[in-house]
């Protein structure tokens, strides 16, 4: 047994809390599923996070910086509205500092998220759907409930569409991305949610290769991005019906749209075809750097995110089959 610099018992090579086990996720080229004269594309293994996503990154960044400028202060209460994956992260990051958590949900997501958030001492509070669909009045009426509840003495809102402080958290990916590259990377393909995580992945990516070609994915059924109409759509934590408050136009050089069904069908064949079990959002990235892999051609390389594990999605349609 040691001692750590600021005191607290370590074993050497252990992590001080789990918090620690956060980021350096595995980045996988992937083989059966790209066809032949496309770029090569590697894909960055999310799922190895503790709560199985990304956002474990961005629920890290926007409580500790709460935390820094005394925005939350101890015995405090986090709110949030979510789908689920922000909602796990900002429960694992609560529970490990010991604060209240009150997440604002719906049935519209995945049944295994809302288990997951209330595993870890997540109170719930779920928001009807118009049957189980994602829509712009749901994501509306969620953000509602969660500000009547961020009006009560103690609380800290994260509010993760409007909270430049995730952006930040997503800096350490793209950093983990260009060393895992070997500084060889083309294209960056994500799909767009809060927009924090393209940006903060791009920007850091960006410093090293200022030609990075940075392209954006939405659904097919609400590209709004890309100028069509708000629709009903079931690739969870992406397509909100607006643009969302952190989009910035000015970073993608292109936006692809991918269908519902296609995602759900590309998460199904990463996990049969190269042993990677992730999400619907996570489809919808692969096929997107496949369609500008074929453009770019055999001696590129592209990089994208398989956001989160699919264990979140086995009572979904994506895998209840």
């Amino acid at each position: 047994m040691s001692k750590d610099t600021e005191g607290t018992d370590s074993i050497m090579g252990a992590e001080l809390s789990i918090l620690g086990a956060i980021g350096h996720t595995p980045l996988v080229k992937l083989h059966r599923v790209v066809p032949s004269g496309c770029a090569e594309v590697f894909v960055k293994v999310e799922g190895h996070n503790p709560t199985g996503s990304m956002k474990d990154r961005m629920a890290q960044s926007m409580i500790a910086r709460a935390e820094g400028d005394g925005r939350l202060r101890p015995g405090g209460t986090v709110v949030e509205y979510t789908g689920g994956s922000t909602g796990a992260s900002l429960a694992l990051v609560c529970a490990a500092k010991g604060y209240r958590l009150r997440i604002v949900t719906s049935d519209a997501f995945s049944n295994d998220k809302l288990i997951q958030m209330a595993a870890f001492g997540a109170e719930l509070t779920l928001i009807p759907s118009e049957g189980g669909l994602i829509t712009k009045a749901l994501i509306e009426g969620m953000i509602e409930k969660a500000k009547e509840f961020s009006r009560q003495p103690g609380t800290y809102w994260t509010d993760q569409l409007n909270n430049t402080d995730s952006i930040v958290g997503y800096h350490s990916m793209g950093e983990e991305i260009w060393v895992q590259t070997g500084g060889r990377v083309d294209a960056f393909v994500q799909s767009i949610g809060t927009a924090a995580s393209l940006r903060g992945a791009a920007s850091a990516l960006k410093r090293h290769h200022p030609g990075l070609r940075v392209i954006a994915v939405e659904p097919a059924e609400s590209a709004v991005l890309s100028g069509g109409q708000p629709g009903a759509h079931l690739i969870e934590g992406i397509g909100i019906g607006y643009r969302p408050p952190m989009w910035d136009p000015t970073l993608p050089d292109e936006i692809v749209s991918v269908p519902t069904a296609d995602a759900e069908d590309m998460a199904r064949r990463l996990a049969r075809e190269e042993g990677l079990f992730a999400g619907t959002s996570s489809g919808a990235n692969v096929l997107a750097a496949i369609r500008v892999g074929q453009r770019l051609g055999p001696t590129a390389r592209v990089a994208t995110l398989l956001v989160d594990s699919g264990l979140k999605y086995l009572s979904t349609s994506v895998y209840l089959r």
